[in-house]
Parts: C-alpha cells; structure tokens; sequence
C-alpha cells in the first residue's frame, strides 16, 4: 500500500510553530528569571532604605520601649500575596535597649547578628526570610537597625514581572500561528506554480522552463530542470535521426529483396533467377547485420557503468586486428597496427570499446574496394589522446565533409558514436594526410586517462 506523500507546508509549519514556541518558554524562562532576581535587587533595595531611614532619624524620635508599641501578627507577612508589598518587619536597638519590634521577632532572631545583607528561617513561621543589619552611631551611643522581609515577597513580585512580559506573548500564540501558516501557504506558492510549469512542458515542442529571476533559491533549481529538458529534447532527436537511420538502411536492403524476388519467380531464365536468388541472399546478409547491429546497439546500452576498468588502446587494436584479420584477406585488403601511443590507457568498458573499434575496422572493410590498405593507428598529444581507423580507399564519408552527429552515419557509425559519448571520448572524421585519404577518429582529453 502506497503512503500518502508529506505536506511540505505542513511539515514547514510545524516546524516554525515549534521553533516558536520553543523561543517563547525561553523567553518565559529568561523572564521569570530576570523578574526574580530584580525583584531581589528591588527587595534589598528596600529594606537598605528602610533600615537608613530609621538610623537617620535621632534617637529622641524612636519609640521608648518595644513594649510601648503594638505588636503586629508576623505571620500575616508570609501569607500576603501582593507581589508590591510595602510592610517590613524592623527592629531597633538603642545600646543594649530594644526601643522596636514591630511584629515580635526578636526571640526568633540569632543572638550574633553581624550588619549585613542575611537569609534565615524564623522558629515558627513559615519560608524563608531576608534580614538587613545596619549599625549607627549617635552621640556615642551605637544604635542598630534590623528589617525583614519574607522572600515570598520578592517571589511574589518576580512572578509578576515575568507574567507582564510574557503574558502577551502567550495571548498572540495563535493569532502567530495562523499567521505563519498563511504566510507559508503564500511562500510556497512559486513551487506550485514551478510543479504546474515543470507538468505542462513538452519535451516534443522544444520549450523549456521560464527563467525564475524573482527568487534566488529557484534558480538553480529552474537551470537544473531546464538542462535535463534540454538533455531529454536532444536525446529525443537524437532517437528520431537513428530512427530515420534504421528506416534508411532497412528500406534499400528490403526493396532490393522484393524485387529480386519478383525477378526470380517471373524470369524463365534459369542464370537470371540464379542472380536474382544470389542478390536476394546479399539483401538479406546485409538486412541481417542492420538487425545484429541494432541488438549490439541494445546491449551496449544495457551494460553498466560498474563493469569499467583500464583499458589499453594498443591491446584494444590487437584483438580487434586479429579477428578481421582473415576477413580482410579474403576481401583483398591490408590491415595493419601503428602503436604510436606506447602504454596509453583508457577507463571504460572493454566490451563496449571493442565493439565500437570493430565497427569502425568492419566499416572501412566492408566500403573500401580491393587493394585498400586500413591502418589502426593509436596516438597521444598534450591534451589528448585516441584510436585512428584509417584506409587510403574510398570511404562512405570525407574527412573533408564532417556527417552530422547521430545522423546518417549509418547504424554502425551511431553505435560507436554513443559508445565513445558514453566513455567521454567524442567521434570525429580522421584528419586527411597525403597517405590516408579517409578514416575515423576516437579522441579523449587527457584527463579523461584517469576515469
């Protein structure tokens, strides 16, 4: 059963929304962490003022005795939840005289207070608990002022803070998300139009995609699908010149056969009908080869890349040399090797170059009078190297007067030339000399040594 394929806006969505939401707990965090410790600086803030306060007032105006001041309950201050609480717990010493205590605290409080910035936990109350000892001294007479605050106080106000900042954020969650998915859906739409663009092409009329100038990262996307455009149109002319080919080289064979044929059955000569029977097994020797090129053609094709190995050119003309070599004495022509190449390799398929340097060798045997001397040649220069198949005869094509690629060379001529594509190597006509009138030529670049 086929799963149904992703929505890349979806996934894209949720992937925004995630990341999203995974900066706004940051955020939240960061707040809440920022908030608490403010509200700590806030808190010792306070309870410094309130303790310098106190101190800068003269002694005459502190009350006379702890007792002459109504005690307050400590333990409303651990259960206020206003997180801007302005009532602290304080106490003042004249000399060893306890002249404050607003809300009963001092047997709760250790007996070694030292001035400075404390936390504690009072006997009987509940938390944690942050106490500011401030000495003075007035007319000689040390005086100290001591203020607590319940820490949930500060919590209290650190809370606060960070729900103020992140308090929106969570409120404008959703509207974010939908939001995002509108602006998703509206940044994809280039691909749907490119998918709408890339389904209406014809690779028959020859057009291609337009160029997408208005968005960098489509570019080269658009160039990617434009070359394999322009590689399938070529591969597809390429099939039709072969196709006109095949029709080319079958239709002169197979006419020939019908009207030897017809000539043999009406002829009453017995020597006419011997020639015309003869000419009938000519055709169809020569429709045959068309046929068995056509299945070489086939398998060369299917062969694969895996199989490529180094391959040497002078080892590659030897063998091909020695099995026409009896061909091309019953058909009166010389056949030699001139190895000026000595050592030069290739990387490619062995199967595949031999078959194409045997076309090329039975090409100027079968298409060369008698008499004609073929020469395989193998040469090498400073920025390439290659296989000749030469004859000083009368070839099918001047070296002169180039055929066009993949079209009326004949089937043969189009398998070598696609083999030779297919190992990076090109096909051309030989040079002319004074001495080979005609020939082919196979031709890689230098680096092409290496695979």
């Amino acid at each position: 059963m086929t799963s149904r394929p992703q929505s890349l806006w979806l996934r894209l969505w949720w992937w925004v929304l995630g990341t999203t939401t995974a900066v706004w707990l940051t955020l939240a965090g960061v707040a809440f962490y920022t908030g608490y410790h403010e509200a700590e600086e806030i808190a010792e803030g306070q309870l410094k003022s309130v303790a310098s306060h106190w101190l800068a007032l003269p002694a005459a105006q502190w009350p006379e005795a702890a007792s002459a001041t109504p005690v307050r309950d400590a333990t409303a201050l651990t259960r206020r939840k206003e997180a801007y609480t302005s009532e602290w717990a304080v106490l003042l010493w004249s000399g060893p005289n306890l002249r404050l205590d607003s809300h009963g605290l001092q047997p709760q409080l250790p007996t070694d207070l030292r001035a400075g910035l404390h936390r504690l936990r009072l006997p009987g109350l509940p938390g944690e608990w942050r106490m500011w000892v401030q000495d003075a001294t007035d007319h000689g007479t040390p005086r100290r002022a001591v203020v607590l605050v319940p820490t949930q106080a500060h919590a209290a106000l650190g809370r606060d803070i960070a729900e103020h900042i992140v308090r929106p954020a969570l409120v404008l969650l959703p509207l974010v998300a939908l939001l995002l998915a509108w602006a998703l859906k509206r940044g994809l739409s280039p691909l749907r139009r490119l998918a709408g663009q890339v389904a209406a092409l014809d690779l028959h009329s020859g057009n291609h995609l337009p160029d997408e100038r208005r968005f960098v990262e489509l570019q080269g996307t658009v160039h990617a699908i434009n070359t394999l455009v322009q590689n399938l149109q070529d591969q597809v002319r390429r099939e039709r010149g072969f196709a006109a080919d095949v029709a080319h080289e079958l239709r002169t064979p197979l006419t020939a056969l019908v009207w030897q044929a017809q000539l043999a059955r009406s002829s009453g000569d017995a020597t006419e009908r011997a020639q015309a029977l003869t000419q009938v097994e000519r055709d169809a020797l020569r429709a045959g080869r068309i046929l068995s090129q056509l299945l070489e053609l086939a398998r060369a094709q299917g062969l694969n890349r895996q199989g490529m190995v180094s391959v040497g050119l002078a080892d590659l003309a030897s063998t091909v040399i020695a099995d026409h070599a009896q061909a091309a004495f019953e058909g009166g022509r010389e056949l030699g090797l001139q190895d000026d190449a000595p050592g030069q390799q290739t990387h490619g398929h062995p199967l595949m170059l031999e078959l194409a340097l045997r076309n090329l060798v039975d090409n100027a045997l079968r298409h060369t009078p008698r008499g004609t001397q073929v020469l395989v040649r193998t040469w090498r220069s400073a920025n390439a190297y290659g296989i000749d198949v030469l004859d000083d005869g009368g070839g099918p094509t001047n070296a002169s007067t180039p055929a066009q690629p993949g079209h009326n060379l004949g089937i043969g001529l189009t398998l070598v030339r696609r083999i030779a594509t297919e190992h990076g190597a090109e096909l051309q006509p030989a040079p002319p000399t004074a001495e080979w009138s005609h020939g082919w030529r196979i031709t890689w670049p230098t680096q092409a040594a290496n695979g």
